[in-house]
């Protein structure tokens, strides 16, 4: 009995191991980070089912991987039987014609394994880019779809997140990870196969390791899981904080909060600092863990092997010889090695998992604003424009619009008045549908914009708001915002029929001039400007002018108001204007006050009325 000593020790380890794994997993799993209980988890069989849902296409490419790997496996279960054959022959009766054989297969194998390699890689490089691509689509194309009251609730950073870096930890899902688990079930497969064949103790002895490493690795699993979730969560903070704050940098410096700023963000370069060192400590502990199990198994096989070979036993009546050592020797190298390569790519494959569940989790806001299944295409609009008891509220219960009720004729000119927050850019937004109203109806030409495709809707609405967003590029982009089949010299028509012609005459290159990030290399009117060509560009049959005026110097007013004469002129024309200079000639001004029209009238009528427009006025002329 003492002679099993040696045996009993290994297991008694292993045992304990195993237990101080579960305890210390059970101990972690009551912990939790801020942001772990609000996080979605998917199981891994879900976001593997759904991820394939992008392989399916090019099912005919990965089987094509499959073939070539099914060849390569090859390489992995024979090579250790030929290096027995060959501990044997060198042993036994050395024969230099059998050696040269022998050594030719081995060559052999290891080529044809060489080149499926190769080939296994580009296929799936190639594939797998195509995949991320497609991902990397659907993600930005799904935020698109989102409404404004949505897009409001996620921060910038965290989008920009999952449309670049997400997609990028998942591509090693298809052009590694699986292809790999894959082959390396394959391997193990054989590999045990092989060994039952060739002796039935041995390979006993090598399962009985198989337990302790499928409880070490599932304890593993929930472990890292846990963790890369954690590092994804501080990475989206980091990058919300640097899309919001190098925005805005300039009002920083202004109000001198450099050191407030560089606080915050070592804050959050701390926590992320924090759960990496945790994820490096989870990984240090397992990837010891499982070379300390290959270590055990190659004692055991030595011992019993040894013992076996020494004593000349027998067992099932197969019988341990030099080569039998040698060759299983190799296959425990051949069985651990696809379990420590997991063990390596375990981070890859646990953070594909992590950010595969975050871009998910954005597929699956269900857009608040959606086409009717019944919704038509308007082929042109007149511009008529009616609301019929509108209610609308960004939060419950508590209402912007109230009860709004108004008829606008084709080819008027509307303004809407009143204080801040009154109501009446919210209007102008509920006319495009940029958010869905909780009461009453919004008419286009006697038809409710809920039975209109919204792309429809919108293609016939030009929008100049009071703040214009340029896009890094060049003034022609702007303008066209890839309208296609335009010539620079109808640009340049629009261009001069709403005068910004005047300073892009001037520039060096004309409408090639490069635009830097939101415009900032042009003033706050040139871009105004811009806007106007931009939005005529496309021929929209009611225009919204949002504060198009405000905060411009007074000469480029002046071109501006004579924009204004001239675009009222093309359609229905809606316009928010704190300035009511700027709207006296309107053919109705209608005027708001907590959500409601209190007021609606010409200039003259609305004066001779002396309510709130008459004081309102009154306060502006001084």
């Amino acid at each position: 009995m003492h002679e099993y000593y040696p045996l009993i020790v290994v297991g008694l380890t292993l045992i304990l191991s195993s237990v101080l794994f579960a305890a210390a997993y059970l101990l972690y799993k009551r912990t939790k980070a801020p942001g772990d209980e609000n996080e979605r988890k998917m199981s891994d069989g879900e976001v593997i089912r759904r991820l394939l849902r992008y392989a399916k296409p090019y099912r005919f490419h990965f089987l094509l991987v499959l073939a070539v790997m099914l060849l390569s496996t090859c390489y992995s279960i024979f090579s250790p039987i030929l290096v027995g054959q060959i501990e044997e022959l060198v042993k036994n009766s050395f024969d230099l014609p059998e050696l040269y054989r022998l050594l030719a297969v081995y060559a052999s194998l290891l080529i044809v394994s060489l080149i499926c390699m190769y080939v296994q890689a580009i296929v799936l490089q190639k594939t797998g880019q195509k995949i991320i691509s497609r991902i990397r689509l659907d993600t930005f194309s799904h935020i698109e779809s989102l409404s404004h009251i949505q897009l409001n609730s996620i921060p910038v950073g965290k989008l920009v997140t999952r449309v670049s870096n997400d997609p990028n930890h998942i591509s090693y899902l298809f052009t590694n990870i699986l292809v790999n688990l894959l082959k390396n079930a394959l391997v193990i497969v054989g590999v045990l196969t092989a060994m039952f064949l060739l002796n039935l103790e041995l390979s006993l002895m090598v399962l009985c390791f198989v337990p302790f490493m499928a409880v070490i690795t599932v304890i593993f699993s929930k472990y890292s899981r846990r963790v890369h979730r954690r590092v994804n969560n501080a990475t989206t903070e980091i990058n919300t904080f640097l899309s919001e704050n190098l925005s805005g940098i300039k009002i920083t410096q202004i109000f001198n909060r450099e050191e407030k700023k560089t606080a915050d963000f070592r804050e959050r370069s701390q926590t992320l600092k924090r759960f990496k060192l945790q994820r490096t400590f989870v990984f240090g502990v397992f990837r010891p863990v499982v070379y300390m199990l290959y270590i055990a198994s190659v004692l055991c096989l030595f011992y019993l092997g040894g013992k076996g070979y020494i004593q000349d036993q027998h067992f099932f009546g197969q019988v341990i010889t030099s080569g039998t050592v040698v060759t299983f020797y190799l296959f425990i190298s051949r069985f651990y090695n696809p379990i420590q390569e997991l063990a390596e790519q375990f981070d890859l494959l646990q953070r594909s998992f992590a950010s595969a569940e975050k871009i998910f989790s954005v597929l699956d806001i269900e857009p608040a604003i959606r086409d009717d299944p019944d919704a038509v295409d308007l082929d042109s609009v007149r511009g008529e424009i009616e609301f019929r008891d509108v209610w609308f509220a960004y939060k419950p219960d508590e209402w912007v619009l109230k009860g709004v009720s108004f008829h606008i004729l084709p080819g008027q000119t509307v303004a809407f008045v009143g204080s801040t927050g009154s109501g009446k850019t919210t209007i102008l937004s509920l006319i495009c549908r940029n958010y869905e109203i909780q009461k009453g109806q919004i008419l286009i030409d006697g038809i409710d914009i809920r039975k209109i495709r919204i792309s429809s809707l919108r293609s016939h609405f030009g929008q100049m708001l009071q703040d214009v967003f340029l896009f890094s590029g060049d003034i022609r982009s702007n303008i066209l915002l890839s309208k296609e089949g335009v010539s620079d010299e109808e640009i340049m028509d629009v261009c001069r029929y709403v005068n910004a012609d005047s300073f892009i005459s001037k520039l060096e290159k004309g409408l090639d001039e490069p635009v830097r990030e939101r415009g900032n290399n042009f003033s706050a009117g040139q871009r105004q400007l811009i806007s106007f060509a931009r939005t005529l560009i496309h021929r929209p049959s009611v225009i919204i002018l949002d504060e198009a005026t405000a905060n411009i110097d007074t000469e480029t007013e002046v071109l501006i108001q004579d924009s204004l004469e001239k675009i009222r002129t093309i359609g229905t024309t809606l316009m928010v204007a704190h300035r009511l200079s700027t709207i006296q000639h309107s053919d109705n001004i209608i005027v708001l006050s907590k959500g409601q029209i209190v007021e609606q009238g010409t200039h003259q009528q609305l004066l001779a009325e002396k309510g709130k427009y008459y004081r309102l006025y009154t306060i502006q002329t001084g």
